[in-house]
């Protein structure tokens, strides 16, 4: 694989459009995709000194192609950490995490008001092999400390948290990590490198679902873990050789031409959102309003420190009622009212978004589970995107003023 040519000191929003693997002889301006199961050797002496990974080389797809790893490249460098290793979906990014910086034994603490496939995958899956996972306040890092074991070898944080915007302090919980002798992976899919980067604040690892932000049109699905080269790379990155968790080309093509236009989409949807936000607080039907770009929010001195003074693009809402049956009914028929949002559980795209997470997102969950995690009945959730604004607005008033 060629080395980057470009000059040192770039900024993120230049290395989102230019940074790959280098040009091939003929020279195209968009990277290329390499669609192919495998690359054709000189000779036999040269395929076995590739295989053997003593000289740089492509052999077979599942353990590196040239275009997913001009996704890797990007996302490293907007991220900045020394690399990153692209995988089929974010769950498989953190199923990878998982199966190779834990073992049986060891203890994870997370957040309880994490995306529910994540708690589901790290509460109930790994617990069949031998990793204990405890779940804590995602906003109390006292909490998170107070849950430390002698076995404990993982801090997981999302931040923000699907769906109701909770944050959590970066910079505290790698402190707790490290004093532990343990790692910090931050999921970083709500928030994008264009809002906070995580190792900046001393997170190990980072982890994202590609299918959200990253590609931003609700095209494929992909994921990815950055960190070191010794951990990613050398571990995590022969597990997923090894695996088969590997990302496809095609899918890795889509997500980097997403990257290009990821600070532009991210900053003009956290824009729309926060406006959307005000706007539903001042709304009779609706009783409280989850969004971290709102003064109200009760960490929005951390958003902005944090968030680069942005709220990001995701908003959560309570609609107004009397008892979980009402609560759910109400929120339904806000939904269904809806002509232009579009009614899916998928979040980041152009296209804007709304869902009852109670009954999708966090619907595996026990209603113990969800109620601890602060996901009532009368929740929704809005993946604000780049339609105008009061086209939005009218969508929403048409169940929220016919209730």
């Amino acid at each position: 694989m060629s080395e980057s040519t470009l000059p040192a000191g770039l900024h993120p929003d230049t290395l989102a459009v230019r940074q790959a693997v280098e040009r091939s002889q003929w020279g195209e301006h968009s990277e290329a995709l390499y669609l192919t199961s495998s690359f054709v050797q000189d000779d036999c002496a040269s395929a076995a000194r590739r295989f053997a990974m003593e000289e740089p080389g492509y052999t077979y797809t599942r353990t590196a192609n040239p275009t997913v790893n001009s996704f890797e490249q990007r996302l490293a460098a907007m991220e900045g950490t020394e690399c990153a290793v692209a995988t089929s979906t974010g769950m498989a990014a953190i199923l990878l995490v998982a199966l190779t910086a834990l073992k049986a034994g060891d203890h994870v603490i997370a957040s309880q008001s994490m995306f529910g496939s994540t708690m589901k995958l790290l509460g109930t899956e790994m617990a069949r092999f031998g990793v204990e996972t405890t779940f804590v306040s995602q906003t109390d890092a006292a909490a998170w400390q107070a849950a430390v074991r002698p076995n404990t070898r993982m801090l997981f944080a999302e931040t923000p948290t699907n769906p109701l915007t909770d944050l959590c302090d970066i910079q505290a919980l790698a402190d707790i990590a490290h004093n532990q002798g343990a790692l910090l992976a931050v999921d970083n899919s709500f928030a994008s490198p264009v809002l906070q980067r995580p190792a900046e604040f001393g997170a190990d690892l980072i982890v994202h679902s590609g299918t959200k932000l990253l590609d931003g049109q609700g095209r494929v699905m992909a994921g990815a873990v950055c960190g070191t080269v010794a951990l990613v790379d050398k571990v995590m990155g022969t597990f997923l050789r090894s695996g088969g968790l590997n990302l496809s080309p095609f899918n890795a093509w889509v997500v980097l031409k997403g990257l290009e236009t990821l600070a532009l989409r991210v900053k003009a949807e956290s824009a729309a959102a926060l406006a959307l936000a005000g706007w539903l607080e001042g709304h009779p039907k609706v009783a409280r309003v989850h969004y971290p770009g709102l003064a109200s929010h009760p960490q929005h001195e951390l958003a902005m420190r944090q968030q680069s003074g942005m709220g990001g693009t995701v908003l959560a809402f309570d609609v107004a009622g009397a008892t979980p049956e009402q609560l759910r009914a109400n929120a339904f028929h806000v939904v269904d009212s809806t002509r232009l949002c579009s009614i899916t559980a998928n979040l980041g795209d152009v296209k804007t978004t709304i869902t009852h997470p109670a009954s999708t997102s966090h619907g595996r969950l026990s209603e113990e589970q969800r109620q601890a995690a602060g996901i009532g009945q009368g929740l929704i959730r809005v993946s604000v995107g780049l339609e105008h604004l009061q086209d939005v607005k009218n969508d929403l008033l048409r169940g929220l003023d016919s209730l």
